[in-house]
């Protein structure tokens, strides 16, 4: 399994022939739009900034949507879905939105991501739908999405075996990642993709790693 990131809450992940992407970048998005292929897209926002299933339908590649909460399986991948609220990106009058947290099963690891969560406290059915989180993708950035203490105490309470902050890159209050790094203690470790493993999750205990775009 590789994990990149590809800025804001853009995160991809390809095992084998199969690519799955969550958040991806839409045209008319604060960062710029993605652009490759996936067979399965995730969506957590319906926002510009994460919604852009069409631009990673490319070339034979048309994705599997998943854009809320829900049950999903797609060619051996499973997905659980989380109702939950964000605050990023609000449209006039609006004071909250709706956010999806997923739960994704594949090659014996489970990924969490949290999509533009603001609020610090799960549901009840979230947490008991979660399983052990081998990768747990947070948003770091406050405006909107979790700040640096919320996500610290979050990503404690969960206890993931990894964890990699969101939200931070392009988006986000100024010096969040490091703001994030400070609340947890650590530098974390920086890599352009992350290459992954069962074994090498098993080894690790809220290892924080920071997947540059």
């Amino acid at each position: 399994m590789v994990i990149t990131h590809h800025g804001g809450q853009c995160v991809k992940v390809t095992f084998g022939d199969l690519t799955l992407v969550f958040d991806p970048i839409s045209k008319g998005g604060t960062l710029p739009s993605v652009r490759f292929g996936a067979d399965i897209a995730l969506v957590s926002r319906n926002h510009n900034d994460m919604n852009g299933v069409d631009e990673v339908t490319y070339g034979e590649k048309k994705p599997f949507a998943i854009t809320g909460p829900g049950e999903y399986e797609y060619k051996g991948v499973t997905v659980q879905g989380f109702l939950s609220k964000s605050r990023y990106g609000l449209g006039k009058g609006q004071t909250e939105a709706m956010n999806t947290v997923y739960a994704v099963k594949l090659e014996g690891m489970t990924l969490v991501h949290l999509g533009a969560l603001a609020d610090p406290a799960l549901s009840s059915e979230a947490k008991e739908g979660i399983d052990e989180i081998d990768v747990l993708f947070v948003p770091v950035g406050g405006d909107g999405v979790l700040d640096a203490a919320d996500a610290a105490k979050l990503s404690t309470m969960l206890e993931p075996r990894i964890i990699v902050p969101i939200h931070w890159s392009g988006m986000g209050k100024p010096k969040s990642l490091e703001t994030y790094l400070k609340e947890e203690g650590e530098a974390g470790e920086k890599t352009d993709k992350l290459t992954l493993k069962k074994k090498d999750a098993l080894d690790k205990d809220g290892d924080i790693i920071v997947i540059t775009p």
